[in-house]
């Protein structure tokens, strides 16, 4: 089978350029015209003038008396002027026309009735006073709408009321989206080991809704070439773009590149970027056609920057760069020469620095896009991001939001997660943008000053006490406070039934037994080298000891997909993933928060929310926390 390797990388701007530059060859659909009434959202194509005035007659703007003006000069508390009903003063309500010869509004409660039709005032008006000239709104000839302009609700307003009830806008261009793979099964299937979710056309689909397109969702088809390119051929007929999903890349069963080679002209195959090379465009019949990378995140980064400019130069939407601020990194990041790398990011300010925590860099992993606040472009002649050298970090959500994050570098636990979800709800403003990197991690990241706070579980072999130590040791001089925040069960997850009837830290020395550990300096680790030295068992005879994950909950996943037969962890973890759990001890969970910042008013929110009675019953429905006393200050 001919695979279609990339014979070169094309650099990422130059890809953004080529695929701008064929705009003027391809076939596009032009600009219509719609009713005025169905235009929200829509993209101006000319300037609009108003065809009438708004008012187009002059009107009472209060309800009262209309006057002449100048009748009323003159009055005062001590030289009160009357008026009379129906021949030099009119009753009027708002929006009425004024009566002629009339040129001012006297507000009711400035009227006093001496005798039935005899009024009395006691202040002078001046000329058009409470009152709406014609086009006080709008001038007939005024311009509306300005050509590249997008149209919102009052806009359908104003042109209404000026007599516009069509216009020409720009085209919303029909966007094919074909995923491919044998595997594919829908979102609401129950997949089977091999099947893979697909929910990438949905996410393509809602990228080309927003940027002002009309989605339509293909039905996934499968790998074979001749299918695949019966589909497209079917497509481009009732489309002006096309996305074809997955398949572009190298492998055996990747025949996108072959399809569109048959059908007309490929321009790039393969971009230097991370995630997102397995790329392509091509002109298919004069019409441009994209294969999308499979992995989600791939296929996310790929659009937002390829096409993403594209689809705005086609429909008009304002194009609008996301805005860039400086920040360090909590640690460095290596990266590959040769490539544009997207690097997934955290953001909070610690005193007056940004500090950036990199997420999860997988091209599969859509949970850390979705949770990024920010993106790190790491050139491709660079190999990579120190962590004592600013960086220009572009954002994906706006400064207001992430003043309110808490940087959180440090042991991993379930409990985080449902701290966020309350600080939401209670509204705080205030968020934890968290970084697991274990117990040790996160007191070397609290020394250089990258974190607000910290949480450990570190045992010391030698006084049998936790903690403490670590931090008189890590920590020497530094002002800090303990802050406990539960108590949790640690010991071994197994898959459901325990197959392998593991009942003991001494089980992990068996042929038939796969274990998974946590990172080096994880207090989880720190723990089971505690454990394993009191039963006399070296780490060289467990199977898969070198095996490290960084989270409990990566821990429980690896065990419930068959991959392992045992991990160290919380019994929160394996409880989540349906998990048998034998406990071995419990532990304290403890936050280290440097004294400079509790008057912070983020820490103040979060420490609110640990202290509180809800937070308690909801890590108490997690199964293995005991979190009667979170929130108590441990004495150092």
């Amino acid at each position: 089978m001919k695979r279609s390797i990339y014979l070169t990388l094309t650099p990422l701007e130059e890809a953004r350029q080529k695929i701008l530059a064929s705009l003027a060859s391809l076939t596009l659909p032009g600009d219509e015209t719609i009713d005025t009434s169905e235009a929200l959202g829509r993209i101006a194509a000319e300037a609009v003038y108003a065809q009438r005035s708004i008012p187009h007659y002059a009107a009472a703007a209060m309800d009262g008396i209309a006057v002449q003006a100048e009748m009323t000069f003159g009055a005062s508390e001590f030289s009160p002027k009357l008026l009379e009903i129906g021949k030099t003063a009119f009753w009027v309500n708002t929006g009425v026309p004024m009566p002629e010869g009339t040129n001012t509004v006297i507000m009711v409660e400035q009227i006093q009735e001496k005798q039935p039709g005899v009024i009395e005032i006691r202040q002078a008006a001046h000329p058009w006073q409470h009152v709406r000239p014609v086009g006080e709104d709008i001038i007939r000839g005024d311009l509306l709408l300005v050509p590249g302009q997008e149209i919102y609700p009052p806009d359908i307003a104003s042109l209404l009321n000026a007599a516009i009830f069509s216009l020409r806008v720009r085209p919303r261009p029909r966007v094919a989206i074909i995923p491919t793979g044998s595997e594919l099964v829908s979102p609401e299937a129950t997949p089977m080991p091999g099947q893979v979710i697909e929910s990438n056309s949905r996410m393509m689909a809602a990228y080309v809704q927003r940027d002002g397109g009309i989605p339509s969702v293909f039905p996934p088809c499968e790998d074979e070439e001749e299918k695949l390119c019966q589909a497209i051929t079917a497509a481009l007929k009732t489309s002006d773009i096309l996305f074809v999903l997955s398949g572009s890349s190298a492998g055996s069963k990747d025949f996108t590149r072959g399809v569109f080679e048959k059908l007309g002209n490929v321009q790039i195959h393969g971009i230097a970027m991370m995630p997102g090379k397995p790329a392509l465009f091509a002109t298919l019949s004069g019409k441009p056609a994209f294969g999308i990378p499979g992995y989600p995140t791939s296929a996310a980064l790929f659009y937002e920057e390829a096409i993403y400019p594209f689809m705005t130069a086609v429909t008009g939407k304002p194009f609008s760069p996301r805005p860039t601020l400086s920040a360090e990194m909590v640690r460095k990041v290596p990266s590959k020469l040769g490539q544009e790398e997207l690097i997934r990011v955290r953001l909070g300010k610690i005193k007056d620095r940004w500090m950036a925590v990199p997420l999860p860099r997988g091209a599969g992993i859509l949970k850390s896009l979705c949770e990024a606040d920010g993106i790190l472009r790491i050139p491709m002649e660079s190999e990579g991001a120190s962590d004592n050298t600013p960086v220009s970090i572009q954002l994906r959500r706006g400064l207001r939001q992430l003043k309110g994050q808490l940087i959180f570098i440090g042991s991993h636990d379930l409990s985080l997660d449902r701290i966020n979800v309350l600080l939401s709800q209670q509204a705080t403003g205030v968020a934890l943008a968290i970084g697991s990197v274990g117990s040790l991690g996160g007191l070397f990241a609290l020394k250089s000053g990258k974190t607000h706070l910290t949480a450990v579980h570190l045992l010391d072999p030698e006084t049998r006490t936790y903690n403490l130590p670590y931090i008189k040791k890590y920590l020497p001089g530094r002002k800090v406070r303990l802050i406990h925040l539960l108590k949790r069960t640690q010991g071994l997850m197994v898959q459901k039934g325990n197959p392998k009837g593991i009942t003991s830290i001494r089980d992990l020395t068996r042929e038939d037994v796969q274990f998974v550990n946590r990172q080096r300096g994880a207090g989880t680790r720190v723990l089971l080298d505690v454990l394993l030295e009191r039963e006399g068992v070296s780490p060289d005879g467990v199977s898969g000891y070198a095996n490290e994950v960084a989270t409990h909950a990566m821990v429980a996943a690896e065990i419930r997909g068959g991959m392992v037969d045992c991990g160290m962890g919380i019994q929160a973890a394996a409880q989540a993933l349906g998990l048998d759990f034998i406990p071995l001890t419990e532990e304290p969970y403890d936050l280290v928060i440097p004294e400079e910042f509790l008057e912070d008013w983020r820490m103040k929110a979060l420490l609110s929310v640990i202290r509180s009675k809800t937070f308690r019953e909801t890590v108490q429905t997690l199964g293995g926390y005991d979190p009667s006393e979170s929130g108590v200050e441990k004495p150092i």
